[in-house]
């Protein structure tokens, strides 16, 4: 039996969203990238993949590697505030459940409120779900990357292939203003 209801749609800084986007830069070339993976089979190789590719292809200076334990709760208010602190723009992901995809989009949205630009990654299964989360936070339209379900049980270069695809969109979502769903 549950102790309580987890309710994914808080908003750890304890501020509500606009519709306002963080301000974008015109490059990644210097800048310094957040990882925030979830728990999910793959999500951190996935992003770690996206980190060598942006620094290998977009001259980012450095990366910050974060994991949630929880695939369910909004990013805890003390690592939101490092990463915002620490990073320039921040991938977000990998959702690959109806649940994490919604988690990842609040998370999001909750970097964007906090005037980081954000690119968070679902698999296009649970569009609907992270689709869903944007219109209760509302941000209907809030623009994510989607890639292929499923991502747990790829293999490294199969991990790999997919970061690979999913580099344009995730580096178009973090250096200009996007407003519908970027498939991978």
């Amino acid at each position: 039996m549950f102790e309580a209801m987890i309710d994914p749609t808080t908003r750890p800084s304890g501020g509500t969203t606009s519709g306002a986007r963080a301000p974008r830069h015109g490059t990644l070339n210097g800048l310094t990238v957040g990882l925030l993976a979830n728990v999910k089979q793959n999500a951190e190789e996935f992003l770690g993949a996206v980190g060598d590719l942006l620094a290998a292809e977009h001259g980012t200076a450095g990366v910050v590697r974060r994991k949630k334990l929880s695939i369910t709760d909004p990013v805890p208010a003390s690592m939101l505030a490092e990463l915002a602190d620490a990073c320039d723009v921040v991938v977000i992901g990998v959702g690959d459940c109806g649940s994490c995809s919604a988690s990842a989009v609040a998370d999001g949205l909750a970097f964007e409120a906090a005037g980081i630009p954000a690119a968070v990654i679902c698999s296009d299964a649970f569009a609907v779900s992270a689709d869903a989360m944007a219109n209760v936070m509302g941000e209907s339209g809030y623009t994510y990357v989607t890639t292929a379900h499923p991502v747990a049980p790829l293999n490294s270069g199969e991990v790999r292939e997919r970061a690979t695809t999913a580099l344009p969109t995730i580096v178009g979502l973090l250096t200009a203003q996007a407003n519908t769903t970027a498939a991978a």
